[in-house]
């Protein structure tokens, strides 16, 4: 079965120029087939302070009002992706930027408002994820590049949390390729003590996930990021990493999510 590798990059990459552009570097070099996700970074709420509107974030998530929805289209979806694009195409990676919405690759539905109103905020499964049509981008070597934008039935925009999206996408394709999904952000891996560079937890699962959220060693961002990693390690994606963009290379580094 081909290899698949599936990366997502956070904002804190985006918004670094020289992290990005070593991470970039990296990326570009790896010859299987691959997708990368990415985060928002700080620029959209930058420029919502800036018109003044409120931004708010509850447990990692932010909350997409109405007015902050075109904002977030037009900065995840708009200036970031083509600027990601523009870069892997200057490394000779044939990338493609995308959002949910085009070419119906990924279906999502508005999250329901109980117990928190999230606003505009999509979801989605797997069976979610046109698989078929995004095998097909893959097969004539093309890179396809996620922005965090996806849309329901309707034709309503919706702001997604990135890591789903790469955890799903992950999962679609595990039917067809040998998956690793890798979360690239700007630690070596998950700290135990986030003040201490050197204490990445080299492997986590199920049973000392639990632990680490109650010691409150897992919190806030962290939170869904490693409960889609173990979603996508149960739904037979081969491997799932979270290391430093700067390990992209590097099969040993890192945090290890497993059963």
């Amino acid at each position: 079965m081909q290899k698949l590798t599936v990366i997502k990059i956070g904002g804190n990459i985006v918004d670094d120029e020289r992290a990005l552009k070593d991470f970039l570097d990296a990326f570009a070099q790896l010859n299987s087939p691959k997708i990368l996700v990415h985060g928002g970074g700080k620029l959209a709420t930058k420029l919502a302070t800036e018109l003044a509107i409120p931004t708010a974030m509850v447990e990692g998530r932010r909350i997409t009002s109405e007015a902050m929805l075109p904002l977030t289209v037009m900065v995840y979806a708009g200036l970031i992706n083509k600027q990601l694009v523009a870069q892997l195409q200057q490394r000779h990676c044939d990338a493609l930027g995308v959002s949910g919405a085009d070419a119906q690759l990924i279906k999502s539905h508005k999250r329901p408002i109980a117990p928190i109103d999230y606003g505009f905020v999509g979801d989605f499964s797997p069976q979610d994820v046109h698989h078929t049509r995004l095998k097909q981008l893959l097969e004539i070597g093309l890179c396809p590049v996620f922005s965090a934008i996806t849309a329901n039935q309707e034709g309503q925009l919706l702001n997604t949390n990135a890591d789903t999206i790469a955890s799903n996408l992950a999962i679609a394709l595990a039917t067809d390729y040998q998956v690793e999904l890798v979360y690239c952000f700007e630690h070596a891996g998950v700290l135990r003590d986030i003040k201490d560079k050197n204490s990445v937890i080299p492997s986590i699962h199920p049973s000392n996930f639990d632990q680490l959220k109650e010691e409150g060693i897992i919190s806030e961002g962290m939170l869904p990021k490693i409960a889609n990693a173990l979603a996508a390690v149960e739904q037979k994606v081969h491997r799932v990493c979270i290391k430093s963009a700067q390990e992209l290379l590097i099969q040993t580094a890192g945090t290890i999510i497993s059963q």
